[in-house]
């Protein structure tokens, strides 16, 4: 038996199998998760048939990269206290607010879907927000995270569309997402009309966030290189193992080291 394969060896050679098999798998993932999340970019559901909500995200869930534009229906009852006014949104070269009102999903306690109602120049012409039962279709997006800071969170302004900011001014929970009001949806005609809104172009919708495929590539990438490392170090130990050892040759005895015969 060579000496890599004897049982004092077995657990090194147990760990580097699942070191890079650990790798490769993980690798995998990353890479399958970058694959979606092309996917996802690819596709155009803003003229999919809707579905409601619940059918796409609960109150708990991560939002689904497959579903960003996808048109949702919505039931619930609004809370009025919680509209706010997302500066930075343009309608037609002009840069304006969006006028942003939750909607409680079911009944006034439970979590509540952000709803982009429509924009507005100046928060001064927003009308006053819905009260009540309220049902809304819309298309559906994943909270914005750009980075920008509240700088001001005592005033009804934020800089965008992210939980963080918008959860100081609501007493309940918040889906991780938010739907934007399709004004031409016939579900939508009672609210249009009270609102008396433009808009929210949806060339202004923010993309969301390319850099997720891009960092579940490296991810993929990191790993693989993580189980070459192991396997290399592997291999370098088992060439060790394996390698027959050198035996030196005895050395001659240095010519001042023997001995001299006697002349007597």
């Amino acid at each position: 038996m060579t000496p890599a394969l004897s049982p004092r060896y077995w657990g090194a050679h147990l760990l580097a199998l699942v070191l890079v098999a650990a790798a490769a798998g993980l690798g995998w993932w990353q890479y399958a998760a970058y694959q979606a999340q092309q996917e996802a970019e690819a596709r155009d559901l803003t003229r999919a048939d809707p579905v409601s909500l619940a059918e796409v995200m609960g109150p708990d869930d991560p939002f689904p990269a497959p579903s960003v534009g996808q048109p949702v229906t919505v039931e619930g009852t609004w809370v009025p206290t919680g509209t706010v006014y997302v500066a930075g949104r343009e309608h037609q070269g002009t840069d304006g607010f969006w006028v942003l009102t939750p909607l409680a999903v079911g009944g006034a306690d439970e979590p509540a879907l952000p709803v982009v109602r429509g924009w507005v120049a100046s928060p001064d012409d927003a009308t006053t927000p819905p009260e009540g039962p309220g049902s809304v279709q819309g298309w559906l997006q994943p909270a914005e995270g750009t980075g920008a800071a509240d700088d001001d969170r005592t005033d009804d302004v934020v800089p965008q569309v992210r939980t963080a900011d918008l959860i100081q001014h609501v007493e309940q929970d918040l889906y991780g997402a938010y739907a934007v009001v399709d004004h031409d949806a016939p579900v939508n005609e009672a609210l249009v009309g009270a609102d008396a809104l433009e808009p929210a172009d949806l060339a202004a919708l923010p993309r969301a966030a390319g850099s997720t495929g891009l960092r579940n590539l490296l991810y993929a990438l990191e790993w693989v290189i993580f189980g070459g490392f192991a396997g290399f170090v592997w291999w370098r130990y088992v060439r060790d193992l394996t390698r027959a050892p050198v035996v030196e040759a005895p050395s001659e005895p240095d010519p001042e080291d023997r001995p001299v015969a006697s002349t007597t």
